[in-house]
């Protein structure tokens, strides 16, 4: 038996299950199926087969789930920063003992190589264990003296909070979120994304297993206009972070403004790969590549736009060409396998879309531009793609077209590389590759981004701001970034003696 075929036999048995109870919302601590009993069929991108049925969740199943972080925050926020710790190390326990399984699951259920799904169990873990330290400290606050008074800070959790998560990387998103919320004191209300809901069922029942009281983490599955919608609008939700497409960011603010709700948005990235001729080329090479054929392109922080000095363009380009051809496109359950297929065939239509769009705005195709003629299974694949000869003007190097298609710019000098960068509405990430740390320095600081790597690829550090700027998102997570979301400062003035206070109508 192969490698492959190991996978899918112990992936079968794991469908067994959803297959035969489907897959419902989660609040209060139970499974329970949506109040009118709808639900939606849940297919594998890989192959286009039944994986469950599924809850779908309306305005009723929100209020069912709101009213139960309400109710449960009160106790939750006054347990100990100590006693939220232990819990949160024990969800993180609980999903390294899980981890096989949410590979397998997350692979078959988003289309994602397992190469890289099998990491996405140890970033959740991560991620509960960091936000799991600083539980004891979230609520310390600032001591700032005056002559006359002392004034004291402190933060306190904003109360019962909405997550609604995408469906690229969604176990490992989804922890990102729900882990600082969870360690500052906040109840959750979770809205997966409908075309990958597995992982996030099997993450409720993971923190219940764990020790995470009932209504403390809810889960409600549905479509956007529906459960999404009823989430942002509800009055018991404080606060709303979400990870997703700009303009759907834009409808989320409309439909919280009329309670103030508070929003926390990562969003759409067009991001730019600037290299220079100076640079370690192969080690760009390497990044560049990693950074838009990884995670089937369908990444926020994917370096989607090369921006290459004229004098290196063509040879660097026909290297990126090349290694862009021999991208392993294959089920995602074979280990060696770099490519599996996008999430849904109308984000494959969305993809491949831009291919002949390419080629009418004038740019060349150097690799890929199809859909394979022999897929690897009845999947959604898209071959690795390489356009070159663009200019910033181009749709194809302005638009997010979130799925494994590298435009390659030409530029001469840093100042037209920085203008080329910046001449896009999004502003996430950058990446820039040079041997001049003058120059360096000097583009980190002016490029439109909310992240910059030098001489890197997207290398994580949790306690470091992560987000974006113009329409890629408002405010950061990562560390006390993420607390400043969750939870609200408050200031306490005490006044220390006599000092004088002005008299009316004395």
């Amino acid at each position: 038996m192969t490698e492959l075929e190991r996978n899918l036999a112990e992936l079968e048995a794991l469908l067994a299950r959803y297959r035969e109870e489907g897959i419902g919302h989660f609040i209060a601590g139970e499974c329970q199926p949506s109040a009118d009993g709808g639900t939606f069929d849940n297919t594998s991108p890989v192959d286009s087969r039944l994986i469950c049925n599924v809850a779908r969740g309306d305005a009723v199943d929100v209020d069912r789930a709101a009213a139960a972080a309400r109710a449960a925050f009160p106790a939750w926020r006054q347990i100990s920063g100590k006693e939220r710790r232990e819990i949160l190390h024990s969800v993180a326990d609980q999903i390294m003992q899980h981890a096989d399984e949410i590979a397998l699951l997350e692979s078959y259920d988003t289309g994602q190589a397992l190469r890289f799904m099998r990491k996405a169990a140890l970033r959740g873990a991560e991620n509960f264990r960091f936000f799991a330290d600083k539980a004891p400290d979230a609520a310390n606050g600032l001591s700032l003296p005056t002559q006359s008074h002392m004034n004291v800070t402190l933060r306190q959790p904003i109360g019962p909070v909405g997550v609604i998560t995408p469906w690229n990387t969604p176990f490992m998103l989804s922890t990102w979120k729900i882990a600082p919320a969870l360690a500052a004191g906040c109840t959750v209300v979770h809205k997966p994304a409908e075309w990958s809901p597995v992982t996030a069922a099997l993450l409720a029942e993971i923190m219940h297993e764990a020790g995470v009281p009932p209504g403390v983490a809810n889960v409600v599955h549905g479509f956007g206009e529906d459960a999404g919608k009823a989430l942002t609008e509800h009055d018991a939700i404080k606060a709303v972070a979400f990870i997703g497409e700009s303009s759907t960011g834009a409808a989320i603010m409309a439909q919280g403004a009329p309670s103030l709700k508070r929003v926390h948005f990562e969003l759409g990235g067009k991001n730019p790969v600037i290299v220079f001729a100076d640079a370690d080329l192969e080690r760009a090479l390497d990044a560049a590549v990693f950074m838009i054929y990884s995670l089937n392109g369908e990444r926020c922080t994917s370096s989607s736009r090369v921006l290459v000095e004229r004098s290196i363009y063509d040879a660097f380009t026909q290297k990126l060409a090349a290694r862009a051809s021999r991208i392993k496109l294959g089920h995602p359950l074979d280990l060696s396998t770099e490519l599996g297929p996008l999430i849904h065939a109308r984000h494959q239509e969305k993809v491949t879309s831009y291919f002949d769009l390419a080629r009418a705005e004038g740019a060349r195709v150097l690799a890929g531009g199809v859909v394979p003629s022999t897929p690897p299974s009845e999947g959604h694949y898209v071959e690795a793609t390489l356009f070159a000869g663009a200019d910033r003007h181009m749709r194809i190097a302005r638009e997010e077209i979130f799925g494994p298609v590298l435009t390659a710019i030409p530029f001469d000098g840093e100042e037209e590389a920085l203008a080329i960068a910046n001449d896009v509405p999004y502003g996430l990430a950058a990446y820039i590759w040079t041997g001049d740390m003058g120059r360096a320095l000097r583009l980190a600081r002016d490029v439109e981004a909310g992240m910059v790597w030098v001489n890197s690829e997207n290398v994580r550090h949790l306690p470091a701001p992560f987000g974006g700027v113009k329409a890629s998102g408002i405010g950061r997570d990562g560390g006390e970034y993420s607390f400043d979301f969750y939870m609200e400062t408050k200031n306490i003035c005490l006044a220390m003696g006599g000092h004088p206070i002005p008299r009316l109508g004395y």
